[in-house]
């Protein structure tokens, strides 16, 4: 069965390039994503683990652990991880899973028959400290991923956890918000967003961002 958003994310222990990883104590009270690649030594996701590695500090001061999965053995995971270092001039800090006997792969869907009947999609997940899935992101292997949007959607995902707000299209953190429909009381409108707000439409209300 596929996995759905709200859905609790599979726990499991696996090897990976870092030794055996039991996945709900290793993320502990973190958000994680967790994304997968087809095989290792694949261009794209070359650069993808590689951009990953340096943007460690921006999912640090999130609260965000990153974790790989391939389906390839330990082995093959350390030469690999030799040329993204090489080539993408930096040094992988985070776990490539070895799912060699595809048990990760199968809990979280990701061996699609009309793909790969060996290979994983290149699928991504967010999972917040609860171990829910909040957001799932599955790409073509021609298109690499966007790690701005990633980061844009962890801190979209963050902010409303706290406050009921919802964020706008193309929202950057510190840009306005969207008070949610659901708040109508303006004794508590004025008590969340004492900076203010402006009504567009009496569904549309916009506030600058909360925490800035």
């Amino acid at each position: 069965m596929s996995l759905r958003l709200g859905d609790d994310a599979p726990d499991f222990v696996q090897d990976s390039s870092e030794g055996k990883i039991h996945f709900h104590e290793w993320l502990g009270n973190s958000w994680g994503v967790l994304f997968s690649h087809p095989a290792d030594f694949t261009p794209v996701c070359t650069t993808e683990l590689g951009l990953t590695a340096k943007l460690k500090d921006e999912f640090s001061k999130r609260g965000v652990k990153a974790i790989a999965l391939s389906v390839d053995p330990v082995e093959s995971h350390q030469r690999w991880i030799g040329d993204i270092n090489e080539t993408q001039h930096t040094i992988v800090n985070f776990p490539i899973l070895a799912d060699a006997d595809h048990k990760v792969s199968e809990l979280y869907d990701l061996i699609h028959p009309n793909a790969s009947t060996t290979a994983t999609v290149r699928s991504l997940f967010i999972i917040d400290p609860n171990k829910k899935i909040r957001l799932i992101i599955t790409y073509p292997a021609s298109t690499g991923r966007n790690f701005d949007e990633i980061l844009r959607v962890i801190d979209s995902l963050q902010l409303t956890e706290n406050h009921k707000v919802a964020t706008p299209g193309n929202w950057k953190s510190g840009e306005d918000v969207v008070i949610v429909p659901s708040l109508q009381d303006a004794e508590e409108i004025q008590r969340r967003f004492p900076k203010g707000y402006r009504i567009v439409k009496p569904y549309l209300r916009l506030t600058p961002d909360p925490r800035s």
